[in-house]
């Protein structure tokens, strides 16, 4: 990796990081109780680079987070292409779904319809053999996959979604945290590189994550795997992935609460839930419109919403702003609030799979309590998790924590026990306090401050925001 970039970029960041040191040093910092001085430096700038700069071309940004390091050290890698099915059903099913969890009276339609297409994936397994230092083998994929099939001890299979607010990143940016997820758990992730917004809205990612999961489930000839059984799949994911996992799983209930069966290959298919889920700082609101958006803005280092009141104003480029125009880089203004951009909004979570839920003290938090909440009160179980204190996905931007280390173990302790010992699950709760691990116990089913129906009023207003700036942006054309 050129170094030269990273130099410019960090040049500005000198005084920042010389004032960051002074004031965590002297006790003068509000987070020195919380953080370490590398934390606080590290957060501060993150912050500073997401928040102070102006918004970039995405094509640009974009392409920037999908450069591949290349593979080395602990880690088996066997790229997959995934072809779709003969046949249009699941592409169809999913529509059905989409109109079905509408609003009534919500017009039909509102977001363009993708196409079915084959996916490619990365199945990722830790080499123990290895050293940090060992390169990629010369042979073929499935060689590769044949040789990490040899290190696997448990049948955890990981179904796993990348972070990057829908449209960065890659399962080569994410190869550290499958790696960790591999070794942890002696089971293998399969790392989807879903289609990316804003080239491939809603419901783009949620196809290829619909075709992944049943490619996992009744994989074609010719497929590296063989059938895997749902109560051995656990879909997990970061951030936006987590949202991937949420709004997928809240896809699958669908389909059994309208009965459907899915067309695929030449069979009929039943549409079974998975073993469970497992998500890490996930975006359940894409409206943003939460009061943690704003509250615990001085732990994270997202851009708060007060920062940006009506979204990213991003510069236009190749793939945007989109024709025709939209606020949301992700979905149209008018399915924001639906069930499957925002789960958040969900009804029903009854019929589901046991579920991890991970939260810092960041942005987000509101989102992942009030889902744990409301599944839990369903009959779901729910083991909820609230890092005190820190960012957004702080075990994968730190990891060299305790609690970043700490976070991956309980991550990977529920994978395996939802598949290897899943009578023995139960709804629990904690806080974590990151400096001395001590926790502290909470109330699943009294996570949440607010009701459904104060969330969705908050989100349709944002909504209304956003669409308004939207109206502003075409009248400029």
């Amino acid at each position: 990796m050129d170094p030269i970039p990273i130099l410019k970029a960090m040049l500005p960041k000198v005084p920042l990081m010389g004032k960051t040191a002074i004031y965590h040093t002297l006790g003068f910092s509000e987070h020195s109780k919380h953080w370490d001085l590398r934390t606080e430096l590290t957060i501060n700038v993150l912050r500073s680079l997401i928040v102070d700069s102006p918004p970039g071309p995405v094509s640009r940004t974009q392409k920037l987070t999908l450069r591949d390091p290349g593979i080395k050290g602990r880690i088996w890698v066997s790229k997959v292409t995934m072809p779709k099915p003969e046949e249009d059903d699941i592409r169809q099913e999913l529509f059905k779904a989409i109109e079905g969890m509408k609003q009534p009276g919500e017009a039909p339609g509102g977001f363009i319809a993708p196409e079915l297409l084959p996916v490619e994936a990365e199945w990722t397994g830790y080499r123990a053999g290895a050293t940090k230092q060992s390169v990629e083998l010369k042979i073929s994929e499935e060689r590769k996959y044949t040789e990490m099939m040899k290190e696997v001890f448990s049948p955890a299979t990981v179904l796993y979604f990348h972070g990057g607010a829908y449209y960065l990143m890659d399962p080569a940016t994410h190869r550290p945290t499958t790696k960790k997820l591999a070794k942890l758990t002696k089971g293998r992730c399969l790392s989807v590189r879903y289609r990316l917004a804003p080239q491939n809205p809603f419901p783009a990612a949620l196809l290829d994550a619909l075709v992944s999961y049943f490619t996992l489930l009744y994989p074609p000839p010719g497929s590296f795997h063989q059938p895997v059984s749902p109560s051995h799949i656990v879909f997990s994911g970061d951030s936006a992935g987590g949202n991937l996992c949420l709004v997928l799983l809240q896809t699958l209930l669908q389909f059994r609460r309208q009965g459907q069966k899915i067309h695929w290959n030449g069979e009929e298919r039943e549409v079974p839930i998975p073993a469970g889920i497992a998500v890490c700082s996930g975006w359940g609101d894409i409206t943003h419109s939460s009061p943690s958006c704003e509250s615990n803005r001085t732990y994270d280092y997202l851009p708060a919403r007060s920062v940006h009141p009506t979204g990213m104003d991003f510069p236009s480029c190749p793939v945007w702003p989109t024709t025709p125009p939209r606020k949301n880089l992700y979905a149209e203004d008018a399915l924001l609030c639906h069930p499957l951009v925002s789960p958040l909004i969900a009804k029903s979570w009854e019929g589901s799979c046991p579920m991890w839920i991970e939260t810092g003290q960041e942005l987000l938090t509101d989102e992942g309590k009030h889902i744990a909440m409301k599944a839990s009160t369903q009959g779901v179980k729910v083991v909820f998790e609230e890092w005190e204190a820190m960012p957004h996905c702080f075990a994968m931007v730190l990891e060299s924590l305790p609690a970043s280390k700490k976070l991956f173990l309980n991550w990977a302790r529920f994978i395996r026990q939802v598949v290897e010992d899943p009578g023995s699950m139960e709804t629990r709760g904690t806080r974590i306090v990151p400096k001395t691990l001590k926790e502290v116990n909470l109330d699943v089913g009294a996570l949440s401050a607010f009701s459904d129906e104060e969330a969705g009023e908050r989100m349709r207003e944002r909504v209304v925001k956003l669409s308004m700036k939207s109206l502003g942006s075409m009248s400029k054309l």
